[in-house]
């Protein structure tokens, strides 16, 4: 069994598309649009994995998330890249885009590194690559 997809009610369906193709190389499908329930959806396709559902209709409520404040429930989405510079490249290009850094880049005690940040309705995203041991040798400067 996969995951197919995860979807977000988004407040600013527009805004998310852009955010998640610009940012996250998705590529986004054809917008659907139900006008009888007045719902528009778009798929977010990745280069592998799940595809991401951004959806929107104008009587959803609020979310519980605040910034950067936990809740129970799904908290996160984690995009993986390929090498440390990667994570760190988009650190600083999501930075000066406006997105908050949360935490990180940083190495997690579970051998990735990874930074946090927050799409533009305040979902939290981290983006990360497995390292495993191989920072521990780059950082006494053994590669």
């Amino acid at each position: 069994m996969i995951i197919e997809h995860i979807a977000i009610w988004a407040k600013d369906l527009e805004r998310m598309k852009d955010f998640y193709c610009r940012y996250l190389n998705g590529k986004a499908g054809e917008k659907y649009t139900n006008e009888k329930k007045q719902f528009q959806s778009y798929f977010i396709t990745f280069e592998r994995g799940a595809r991401l559902e951004l959806m929107y209709r104008p009587d959803i409520s609020a979310k519980l998330n605040e910034g950067a404040k936990q809740h129970l429930g799904i908290t996160h989405m984690a995009f993986g890249v390929s090498t440390m510079k990667e994570v760190d490249d988009l650190a600083v290009i999501l930075a000066k885009a406006g997105s908050p850094i949360l935490s990180g880049p940083r190495k997690t005690g579970d051998g990735y590194y990874e930074f946090e940040t927050l799409d533009p309705e305040e979902n939290r995203l981290e983006v990360s690559t497995y390292v495993g041991t191989i920072l521990e040798k780059h950082q006494s400067n053994e590669l």
